[in-house]
């Protein structure tokens, strides 16, 4: 969890083939899954937030063995910020209207 602006930046574009001016929000952890770095732009810059678990860990979701990224809602999100094991939980049926527009993801890595 070294990386920082450009390394986080460099990850986005040459690993995960993204804009990292696009405006989805990036999220990065570390092997022991106890500390996490965010990166988004904002129109005018790059944002990075940073996250220490005293205790625990971030239940991460399982990426599928052909790609490095992981793309969740922002209700996942909230739940993996939250302490939430996602694979413990189920996505009730029900109707959610999309428009024409892809909907706001969220780009994750390992």
């Amino acid at each position: 969890m070294r990386k920082s602006f450009n390394g986080l930046y460099g990850l986005v574009r040459d690993r995960l083939g993204s804009d990292p001016a696009s405006g989805h929000v990036f999220l990065f952890t570390n092997a022991r899954r106890n500390r996490l770095k965010l990166l988004v732009y904002d129109g005018s810059g790059l944002w990075v937030c940073a996250k220490k678990l005293d205790k625990g860990r971030f239940y991460w979701p399982a990426a599928d063995s052909t790609s490095a990224r992981i793309v969740l809602s922002h209700e996942e999100l909230a739940l993996l910020l939250g302490g939430i094991d996602l694979a413990q939980t189920r996505r009730r049926r029900w109707r959610r209207k999309v428009g024409s527009e892809e909907p706001a993801w969220l780009r994750i890595t390992a």
